[in-house]
């Protein structure tokens, strides 16, 4: 039996709370996952890190993924984004088989990664130029993201004169500006203070909004999955598994205060239950 759909004490959601999801798949857009496993190669013999995955990120969505540490939700990032190959399984991105990293997708890493010698608008423009893509064509979407995130007058400023926070939303203006389709995003504020964090929460659902990208993202915060998410996942201990996936029935646009609603406070217990009963809290 699929353990997403394996009944448990965890797993009896209230009506308006769904266990599997039930969306609709578009047939070619957005990312699918069939059969997609994991398993490295050691000296000392074989490490498996992700039990074979069967789920579809829709077109537009925002989709979080949450789970224990070492549970492979990062290797599950760099399979998606052709970094990795699977295993096993076929991996779709708008219709098209995963076998190399694409350019389709924009990555953010939890650290920024900004080149110091290199002024804020340099950074951003860094995928232009790595790809050889018309610099002056992409000038001005750079200069208009760095608008949208608040960081106007900043382009000539270098990273260290940045907050930490001023430099995640650099590098997510970096991620969008040779305008994939895709974000992936790997635990993208966990370097920040909680403040701080709330704050770039609150922004990257604005961002997500206005520019209408499909979003994975990667986290241990299950209130922070659930704030954010049209859908959960949640995983298992590794070897990573499918334990879940919840629709988040809230609203948008979201403020800080749907934190203090009943529907969100039971979806963040509901998923909590899923690693008590691992024994596998962060």
């Amino acid at each position: 039996m699929n353990p997403a759909t394996r009944p448990n004490d965890a797993s009896q959601p209230a009506a308006h709370l769904r266990l599997v999801s039930d969306r609709a798949a578009g047939e070619a857009s957005g990312i699918k996952l069939s059969g997609v496993s994991k398993t490295y190669r050691t000296r000392d013999g074989d490490v498996p890190s992700l039990r074979p995955l069967d789920f579809h990120i829709n077109e537009g969505e925002f989709f979080v993924v949450v789970g224990p540490s070492g549970c492979g939700k990062s290797t599950l990032l760099k399979l998606i984004s052709g970094l990795l190959p699977p295993t096993s399984g076929e991996i779709l991105v708008e219709g098209e088989k995963v076998t190399k990293p694409h350019g389709n997708v924009g990555i953010v890493f939890q650290n920024a990664l900004l080149l110091p010698w290199r002024n804020i608008l340099s950074n951003v423009m860094l995928p232009i130029d790595m790809k050889r893509l018309p610099r002056q064509k992409y000038l001005d979407r750079a200069k208009a993201l760095l608008k949208l995130v608040g960081l106007e007058g900043f382009e000539k400023k270098l990273p260290w004169q940045l907050s930490g926070g001023m430099q995640q939303r650099a590098s997510i203006c970096r991620a969008l500006v040779h305008d994939p389709k895709i974000m992936l995003m790997d635990e993208p504020f966990g370097a920040l203070d909680a403040l701080t964090r709330e704050r770039m929460n609150v922004e990257l659902m604005r961002i997500q909004r206005e520019t209408k990208k499909t979003v994975l993202l990667i986290t241990h915060s299950i209130p922070e999955a659930v704030f954010l998410a049209d859908r959960v996942l949640v995983m298992t201990e590794r070897p990573g598994a499918v334990a879940a996936i919840y629709d988040v029935p809230l609203p948008r646009p979201r403020s800080l205060d749907v934190m203090a609603d009943p529907v969100f406070t039971e979806l963040v217990q509901r998923i909590r239950k899923h690693f008590f009963s691992q024994g596998a809290l962060d």
